[in-house]
């Protein structure tokens, strides 16, 4: 019997957990602030420390990463509000630390490669994952395998352009995805359209967030609806380009803003139907939330952590 320990690297938190093979519960899991004393390196060597088991085996270390990375030499290129991780190579490190294999993935393709293994995927071979939060990220299994690309950069969904010449996205460019339909997008339009004039119960608050916005939808708020509107129109959009590059048989939403149910989804899907080439592309498509919640990531890296150690990507 051996055990996996399972690492996942948040903007606030990191997240370690030790799952016995063949056992999706975890023996153990805990937590350490993303900032703090020392390095975010030696925080995490120090939570993974504290969950070894004594008498069991540990054969794998995998690690979900914000950011840019290459899962084959275990490089992250960059990870947003983590100093000193610039291609960092944080697999090799851990390796030479635990002395047991570790693998790296981006955290929304473990999301998705989670969510097809042991959440809303299950059953299906081509999966599309899409998680609207703070940004907007995703994966793609593709004939039940996770793509990833010649240097595991593939599947950056929000950084598809929708409206060219629009707002800046954090990547630098302008009109991604990300930028007009992710949670901070979706309150700074409504916090513009305050500032023109437009009258909403939203009036007065500082600085906006997507759940403000949400919330009031649900008591009837017309800015706020609309609001949702736009962010789910290019959200669909955009789900139609991904329809047609990778035909899934399901889309799974995951996030923070997809909670925001039909006042984000009845606009995506009337989009999609809009901008899709035909109609077969919709023929027993699936539209689901996901179903791991905060979960996502510790399952993907589990999920990748029973893979063979050289994927044939």
């Amino acid at each position: 019997m051996t055990m996996i320990i399972a690492i996942d690297i948040g903007g606030t938190q990191i997240r370690a957990a030790a799952f016995r093979r063949g056992n999706t519960t975890p023996e153990t899991v805990q937590r350490t602030p993303t900032r703090g004393e020392g390095t975010a390196f030696e925080r995490m060597c120090a939570l993974i420390q504290s969950i070894w088991p004594e008498d069991i085996k540990v054969e794998k270390i995998v690690v979900a990463l914000p950011g840019p990375l290459n899962p084959e030499t275990g490089v992250i290129f960059s990870a947003p509000n983590i100093p000193g991780w610039e291609n960092f190579p944080i697999g090799p490190e851990l390796e030479k630390r635990f002395g047991v294999p570790a693998r790296i993935g981006n955290d929304a393709n473990l999301a998705a490669l989670g969510e097809w293994r042991f959440g809303a995927g299950q059953g299906h071979h081509h999966v599309l994952y899409l998680t609207i939060s703070t940004g907007i990220g995703g994966g793609v299994i593709s004939d039940d395998r996770l793509l990833l690309g010649s240097h595991g950069l593939a599947a950056e969904v929000g950084h598809l352009a929708v409206l060219p010449d629009g707002p800046v996205c954090g990547c630098g460019q302008r009109g991604h995805l990300e930028a007009l339909a992710a949670g901070p997008a979706i309150a700074r339009y409504a916090q513009e359209q305050i500032a023109l004039g437009v009258k909403s119960s939203l009036a007065g608050k500082k600085k906006l967030t997507a759940r403000e916005v949400s919330e009031a939808a649900a008591l009837g708020d017309a800015l706020a609806i609309q609001s949702l509107e736009r962010a789910g129109t290019y959200i669909g959009q955009a789900l139609a380009v991904f329809l047609h590059m990778f035909n899934p048989s399901i889309v799974i939403f995951g996030g923070g803003v997809s909670f925001s149910g039909k006042f984000l989804l009845d606009p995506v899907k009337q989009a999609l139907e809009k901008h899709v080439m035909d109609q077969s592309y919709l023929k027993n498509l699936v539209i689901a939330n996901a179903a791991l919640g905060d979960d996502a990531g510790l399952m993907g890296a589990l999920a990748l952590g029973l893979m063979p150690d050289k994927p044939d990507n």
